[in-house]
């Protein structure tokens, strides 16, 4: 996750001019499982605390852990992840197709941040010992804590007014828009070849985004697709990620804390600071008792997976490597979509959202080999 713009706004002056070109090769990716796993350019401290280990002089007379973890076990995380991902998409669509709870986007975003806040207080407990907590100045973290509440309502809201291949494909804008964010903000350029493949992939966003926008036709079988809000709403949410995600990175560096010590910050205070704004925007269902029990599990269930994302994204940061993490995303994105058209019932007939899948997916699938590749190229050099 990466954040620029936020950093010129609430870091001092000394850290506002401190482009790292380190820490902008990091933010490109815009994942944080890959961040923390590509992060061989910080310093031997910064390594300790991204990935979440004691540093050097804590672990001075200190026994070493001889286990190591097991090929098995990270796969069978890393399906849990992906199983998990899946599931609360789609359950989020289910969820928001009620008109009760459409527009109840500050109130299903605000329970999902306490949700994730258990979770990550559960985990730092001495009996489980994920990772320790560390505490920060709310100013200091109130800034990316309003970030990070944009980052979930505007996609939601995106997912709430469009299809779900037309929601993921979508997110495939992230990847060009944090790299614009890395160039703008910090000078980091790409290769040639990664910027080239950025080009299809933007352009299959485009095709899916105007096929998918049509009226319903015999060719799309009937089915009602993308309203333009769920165009704007996609576009508004990519541009809220790709500022958290550049932000991220920044405030990784600047308060050196783990992900999940950053997400256990940042989690309080974007519930707490939605509850400001929820009597004023959100429109809630005439009686919530009124709601039907299925729609209530749909919400628990919502939390359950909420808190298995999490749960096995720590694992997965400690246990794989970037190309692993590179290949899960890949992995969902694919699920996601074909699942997504299936359920919605369309048709082999609509052939343009068909092929701007396809390229918008195969041009962000180049962009990684190449990104990899790039990386690999780059591991002899910082052994030297």
């Amino acid at each position: 996750m990466p954040t620029k713009n936020g950093v010129l706004a609430v870091s001092s002056d000394r850290e506002a001019q401190d482009p790292s070109p380190r820490l902008a090769r990091l933010s490109v990716f815009g994942n944080d499982e890959e961040k923390l796993k590509l992060s061989d350019d910080l310093d031997p401290a910064d390594r300790d605390v991204e990935n979440n280990k004691p540093s050097s002089k804590e672990t001075e007379g200190r026994e070493s852990p001889s286990k190591s973890p097991s090929y098995a076990s990270g796969l069978t995380w890393m399906a849990i992840n992906t199983l998990a991902t899946i599931g609360i998409v789609f359950t989020n669509k289910a969820i928001f197709s009620d008109p009760s709870l459409k527009l109840a986007q500050l109130t299903f975003a605000s329970f999902h941040f306490l949700i994730t806040f258990l979770t990550l207080f559960l985990l730092s407990r001495p009996s489980l010992a994920f990772f320790p907590p560390r505490r920060v100045a709310l100013l200091d973290i109130l800034p990316l804590s309003l970030a990070m509440a944009l980052n979930v309502i505007l996609p939601n809201l995106s997912l709430a007014f469009s299809t779900v291949p037309f929601y993921q494909i979508a997110r495939i804008l992230l990847t060009p828009a944090v790299a614009l964010l890395n160039y703008i903000l910090y000078h980091a350029t790409l290769p040639s070849r990664a910027l080239l493949a950025l080009v299809p992939a933007c352009l299959g966003v485009a095709m899916v985004s105007y096929f998918d926008t049509k009226p319903a036709t015999a060719a799309t079988g009937g089915v009602q697709t993308t309203s333009p809000a769920g165009v704007a709403f996609a576009l508004a949410g990519t541009s809220a990620s790709a500022l958290y995600t550049v932000w991220i990175a920044a405030y990784h560096r600047r308060l050196r804390l783990t992900s999940m010590q950053l997400l256990f910050n940042q989690a309080p205070v974007s519930a707490f600071l939605l509850l400001y704004a929820i009597p004023f925007i959100d429109t809630w269902p005439v009686s919530w008792g009124a709601l039907p029990a299925a729609r209530w599990m749909l919400i628990l269930l919502s939390g359950g997976f909420a808190s298995l994302i999490n749960i096995s994204q720590f694992f997965i940061v400690a246990q794989t490597g970037p190309v692993s993490s590179t290949v899960v995303g890949h992995v969902k994105t694919c699920a996601i979509v074909t699942l997504g058209w299936v359920v919605s019932g369309k048709g082999v007939g609509d052939w343009g959202s068909l092929l701007g899948v396809a390229v918008a997916v195969g041009g962000i699938i180049a962009y990684s080999v190449v990104m990899l590749e790039e990386k690999r190229k780059q591991a002899p050099q910082k052994g030297k």
